[in-house]
């Protein structure tokens, strides 16, 4: 599945906050498409590479509700990306907040559809 959906990223600085707009892979956790606002990469290079950089983040946004979530950046390649036990948590936390689907109620679904049937799964099969 490749569904990308469109994120806001913040660099934070010592006295700066550097925003772009991105786009994260829900499948992958990939960070694409990273377009920054205000800030020349020709002239100042990357925010992370700032001596003052200290942490980025991420937001998803839909009808005035966010989830904000912590951005990993891999300082080799310079990509920006989600690991997958953050990405799993903001799946569950924007179903929760976009959908009114409690995490509770996900986790249920997740073992409903790979709990075997009543008799515990012993009938014959087809």
């Amino acid at each position: 599945m490749d569904l990308k959906v469109p994120i806001t990223i913040t660099d934070e600085l010592s006295d700066e906050v550097v925003t772009a707009t991105a786009q994260l892979n829900l499948a992958s956790g990939e960070i694409q498409r990273i377009e920054y606002q205000g800030w020349d990469v020709d002239e100042r290079g990357l925010p992370w590479e700032s001596e003052d950089y200290e942490f980025t983040s991420g937001t998803l946004s839909n009808a005035g509700r966010d989830v904000e979530f912590r951005v990993d950046i891999n300082r080799t390649t310079g990509q920006y990306s989600v690991s997958a036990t953050e990405l799993l948590e903001i799946k569950v936390r924007a179903a929760a907040l976009f959908a009114g689907v409690s995490g509770k109620a996900l986790a249920e679904q997740a073992v409903a559809k790979v709990a075997p049937p009543p008799g515990g799964g012993r009938g014959r099969l087809h």
